[in-house]
């Protein structure tokens, strides 16, 4: 009798920056043969239907989408991203033991449980099941080495920090660490913002310390960077655990045929509005600076409108892309005289087809919150970019983005519009601007030597975790 192909399964973390990197290894992965089950929350599962319609789930011969709960009381219908505190807090607390229902009904067999590392608790569901348990790091190296000294931040005295001032006063951006291996000297406001708490007790924090002892027991930690991009602290966490560099991931998606039966599968939990494309298609090459904050980042009503008039009087033409959720406490209301008066040269939409938007040759520039996502689409096609860092790792993200790869350009937190228009011009049609595209086209062309087949640094790291799962499916089997 044949034996069955290795079972995967696939947890990501619930929300939208985790799921759609996951959703990309999970495709490539059955492209190669391996049996997917792809887990969302009950909340994201019911997004998703809304969103991409009721067969969007199907799924595919060998590849198909379960749910489980995500332990959150009082889950609705509800289209906005979920409280990450709240999600980190529950989904490692109440997921465990769902999770292990799930999997004793699935068949064939699961062989290799891949969560993300933020749901370390899977590892357990891999001891009791006796299969390998990897952990998937949808942001940066550099982030997750940051994640893995959080303790030693505690050990410091560092954090939890002294008292409410430090978050005002200039403490953040003073004091320095210069400690962490293969990384260069960075300030704690760029660590990651879960520790710029003072409250000992602090959700995040304590997740933090509790899940970076976890991650030692993992069979590995797969990432999606390259080694060019990430080197020197690449090299530094080999040396912890074993690490999987096999990004950008979209690159490798982008190599399936054309006729690939994929294009079924995606994972927006907002509709996406692909008029914009033809509106690219109408203006010319480099002329169009994107915007977009991501799936979490919210803005005051004041930011929306300075980042609003510094668009407009910038005089380029734009593509911004405006959620419903985008602005605290309100609407994204923008005001009529701003509409008007870019009429023809601006197009707001609800959310797009990014990887296309970046492709496209008509845009050069894009004003981003500096997610780990958006960061690789921006590379890997060649887009500079103006950085406005929200939360978690987008502030270390920006970090390396203006000061070690040279593609960005940050602005002030108190956004201004006086700011937002003298950057945008420069970054459209000033000298800065335009060593900064040379950079990213470099950065364009190492994306793309890294997922080349055969030779590609991602590549030959691909193939040996699909090696490392297929030789633990062996080993595994009864």
């Amino acid at each position: 009798m044949a034996s069955s192909p290795p079972h995967v399964l696939c947890l990501p973390f619930p929300a939208q920056g985790h799921i759609n990197p996951f959703l990309k290894l999970a495709i490539l992965l059955h492209s190669r043969g391996f049996h997917i089950t792809f887990v969302n929350t009950e909340y994201n599962h019911r997004r998703l239907l809304k969103s991409r319609g009721p067969d969007s789930l199907a799924g595919l011969p060998g590849f198909r989408f379960e749910t489980i709960p995500d332990g959150i009381p009082g889950d609705s219908d509800g289209d906005a991203t979920q409280d990450v505190a709240a999600l980190c807090e529950s989904t490692s607390k109440n997921c465990l033991k769902p999770l292990l229902d799930l999997i004793e009904k699935l068949e064939p067999p699961v062989t290799c449980i891949i969560s993300d590392l933020i749901m370390a608790f899977a590892l357990e569901a891999a001891v009791q099941i006796g299969v390998p348990g990897f952990l998937f790091r949808t942001s940066s190296a550099a982030s997750l080495m940051c994640f893995q000294h959080t303790a030693r931040l505690v050990e410091k005295g560092i954090v939890p920090l002294p008292d409410e001032s430090c978050l005002t006063n200039g403490y953040l951006g003073k004091t320095t660490i210069d400690w962490l291996p293969g990384m260069p000297e960075i300030r704690l406001g760029e660590f990651t913002t879960f520790i710029q708490t003072t409250d000992p007790e602090d959700i995040v924090l304590n997740f933090a310390l509790t899940e970076s002892v976890r991650i030692s027991k993992a069979s590995g930690i797969i990432i999606n960077t390259f080694d060019s991009l990430e080197f020197d602290v690449l090299k530094a966490l080999s040396a912890m655990f074993p690490v999987y560099p096999i990004g950008p991931l979209h690159l490798f998606i982008n190599q399936l045929p054309l006729d690939n039966c994929y294009e079924s599968i995606a994972s927006n939990l907002w509709k996406e509005e692909s008029e914009c494309i033809d509106w690219l298609n109408a203006r010319e090459p480099d002329s169009v600076i994107y915007v977009n904050f991501g799936s979490v980042a919210v803005l005051t009503p004041e930011q929306l409108l300075e980042f609003a008039w510094g668009l407009a009087n910038s005089n380029r033409s734009f593509l911004w892309i405006v959620r419903a959720d985008l602005v605290v406490g309100d609407g994204a209301i923008l005001p009529p005289e701003f509409v008007e008066g870019t009429k023809g040269r601006g197009l707001i939409s609800g959310w797009c087809p990014q990887e296309q938007v970046l492709k496209h040759p008509s845009v050069g520039g894009f004003l981003s919150h500096c997610g780990w996502n958006s960061t690789l689409e921006s590379l890997s096609s060649g887009v500079p970019l103006i950085c406005w860092p929200f939360f978690a790792d987008q502030p270390l993200n920006c970090r390396f983005l203006c000061s070690e790869w040279g593609v960005g350009m940050q602005i002030d937190r108190n956004v201004s519009r006086k700011e937002v228009e003298s950057l945008v011009v420069e970054l459209m049609e000033g000298e800065r601007g335009k060593e900064m595209k040379r950079k990213a086209l470099e950065w364009k062309m190492k994306a793309q030597e890294a997922t080349r087949t055969e030779t590609g640094s991602s590549f030959l790291s691909l193939e040996k975790l699909i090696k490392e799962t297929q030789i633990a499916k062996t080993s595994c089997a009864p």
